[in-house]
């Protein structure tokens, strides 16, 4: 399955008349928190040994797997780094860190691309660190990018 922006947003999966409150994507700033265990300083989502957490070009054989096969990090997520890179629901700018407040930024107001984040199964290590940023058009598609859903309460 290829996934854009575009197609993964509005996200209005089955489950929404299940449950209390809105699925939607995560803004960069709950995406680094969260494959951070919360804030913890590491290298990966999970720790600092690549193979032990995350599908990347050493260890893939070029495809994407399964969810749970690697171990989760400090919050019980799993795959937050590496198999598909993760669509975040910020507008990309380069002075995002340099310029945004350092609790819970919002990320730019407008732009002409979107943040991604944690890597995919074609990457380099270098390419999956927690703290790495891409951007890419909103309507951009690949079979590398995927999406990670947050629950906003009602």
């Amino acid at each position: 399955m290829i996934f854009s922006f575009y197609k993964s947003n509005p996200c209005n999966p089955p489950l929404t008349p299940f449950v209390k409150g809105e699925f939607r994507l995560p803004t960069e700033a709950e995406w680094e928190y969260a494959a951070r265990s919360g804030g913890k300083s590491e290298k990966y989502s999970g720790g600092n040994n690549i193979d032990s957490v995350a599908w990347y070009s050493g260890n893939s054989g070029s495809k994407t797997h399964p969810v749970g096969q690697k171990e989760a990090n400090g919050l019980g997520l799993y795959d937050m780094t590496g198999n598909v890179w993760e669509w975040t629901n910020d507008w990309y700018a380069d002075d995002y860190y340099r310029k945004s407040p350092k609790n819970n930024p919002e990320g730019a107001s407008s732009g002409q691309h979107r943040v991604l984040r944690g890597g995919s199964w074609g990457d380099t290590p270098q390419r999956l660190r927690t703290a790495n940023r891409v951007r890419d058009g909103p309507g951009e598609r690949d079979y590398n990018f995927g999406f990670r859903l947050v629950l906003s309460p009602q």
